[in-house]
């Protein structure tokens, strides 16, 4: 069985070329990895498809009384506890299996859990669930990162990247919206269902587009393909070294405590968002799915622009950029958080300002200033060490905010009434303190060999 399963997400091995005809393999090489890359961004979305439903599906399981805020928020941290180890996990992994098969697989398990928690109302049994999908979305993001690494050389890659990073944004957009409608139409136990026999199609529509590494295709390398010099790779003994830095440098640790806690606040506002807006802002379930709709699509924005603004405006150095964004970060979820309702306008200003800092902060503390700091045959621990950090920040948030949630709730006339002030403090003072923790590394020098700037263009 073990055999079978190794066998079935092994590495393809080395072909020769496809053809002798240098025409015809450019034009095979185009076509398979634009496949690839739109395989993975599309598939990614998806990804997204079977994880922030439940933010949607949080407000009737409230109202119909079938788990309380604490017990969602305990879900919820479990997810990303999974998750977080996950992710570091399967991204080593990544490096060595058929991503083809491992990213498609990850999505049809993810979806199956998904779609199986619409037939349910037992706690222990969504409380399992939820955690194993957790396990199930930790195969996305790894194998994405190595495809593009396999299929784009790097005076293309960052490129590609800022695209493939939107893809995130544009699946939680599309499921914010689609849920919320299953939900008020139908029931919540659709906002399960739909969405996991949505990504069952799509896991198979992804493997049968999805292309291993080149080499195993018969094709070259990105390098080749592009007439790049190919550097030597690095010993296991060097980057053993490497690594062993990442961890011990203390930079790190601080980018990562910046990290989780500005995931503390992101994961406040996508989690318990649609909750929060329709208790105490008296949104619509629909008003408040449009609402973080507008968030996500600043986000695509944000993302796309941020490597290009520290690039063009501060000679490719993120620290100042990140501040300032930071700083706007914390300024709009106040504004988001400690307003009363009937101020709808302010809502939408300060839900698209924060939109986009949050997808420029991603960017920048979710792993992109720690590569910059870190030597260039250890940006996979680098950033599996902010990863890590980001999502027990995640998880952290769900089990607080559950608990200072549920523990402040009022019943009036039978009607359950929730009062997020503890809550709303908490993802604000988090918000402030990953400025406060960035400041800290504000003249952090990259050590030797790291790429920063236009050093990372090794074709120089």
């Amino acid at each position: 069985m073990f055999n079978a399963i190794a066998n079935f997400f092994r590495r393809g091995d080395d072909r020769p070329l496809i053809s002798s005809d240098e025409n015809v393999v450019k034009k095979e090489f185009k076509k398979h990895r634009w496949s690839v890359f739109w395989s993975i961004t599309l598939g990614y979305a998806f990804f997204y498809v079977c994880r922030l439903n439940f933010s949607v599906v949080k407000k009737p399981l409230l109202n119909d009384g079938i788990l309380n805020a604490q017990q969602l928020g305990d879900m919820g941290a479990l997810f990303f506890i999974t998750y977080a180890v996950g992710k570091f996990v399967n991204s080593f992994i990544a490096d060595r299996v058929n991503n083809k098969r491992f990213l498609s697989m990850g999505l049809f398990l993810s979806a199956l859990v998904t779609f199986a928690m619409g037939f349910t109302k037992e706690f222990i049994v969504l409380f399992a669930l939820w955690g194993l999908n957790g396990w199930f979305q930790s195969y996305g993001a790894g194998p994405c990162i190595v495809s593009l690494n396999q299929w784009f050389s790097g005076k293309e890659r960052g490129t590609y990247y800022g695209v493939w990073f939107t893809s995130h944004n544009i699946g939680a957009a599309i499921t914010y919206m689609v849920t919320a409608a299953l939900v008020m139409k139908y029931s919540w136990q659709m906002g399960f269902i739909v969405p996991g026999a949505i990504c069952l199609v799509a896991s198979g529509f992804m493997y049968y587009f999805m292309y291993d590494r080149p080499q195993a295709c018969g094709l070259p390398t990105p390098e080749e393909y592009d007439g790049l010099k190919i550097q030597p790779a690095n010993t296991d003994k060097n980057v053993n070294k490497a690594q062993w830095g990442v961890i011990k440098k203390p930079v790190v640790w601080i980018l990562g405590l910046s990290s989780a806690c500005c995931y503390v606040t992101r994961y406040a506002i996508e989690s318990w968002g649609v909750v929060f807006l329709t208790e105490a802002k008296a949104y619509s379930t629909m008003d408040a799915a449009f609402l973080l709709s507008v968030m996500q699509g600043a986000g695509i924005v944000g993302a796309l622009l941020c490597g290009l603004i520290s690039d063009k405006f501060f000679h490719h150095r993120r620290n100042i950029p990140a501040l300032i964004f930071g700083i706007l970060f914390a300024l709009s979820t106040a504004a988001i958080v400690w307003t009363g309702p009937g101020m709808k306008m302010l809502d939408y200003g300060a839900m698209a300002v924060y939109g986009f800092t949050m997808g420029a902060l991603v960017c920048y503390l979710g792993g992109l200033m720690a590569v910059d700091l870190c030597p260039k045959n250890a940006t996979g621990a680098a950033m599996g060490m902010i990863g890590m950090f980001s999502y027990i920040g995640a998880a952290l948030q769900e089990r607080v905010s559950g608990y200072f949630i549920n523990a402040h709730k009022i019943v009036v006339d039978g009607k359950t009434i929730y009062d997020f002030s503890a809550a709303s403090d908490f993802w604000v003072g988090a918000a402030v303190l990953s400025c406060v923790l960035a400041l800290l590394v504000w003249n952090a020098k990259p050590d030797d060999g790291a790429c920063v700037g236009e050093e990372c263009d090794f074709t120089k």
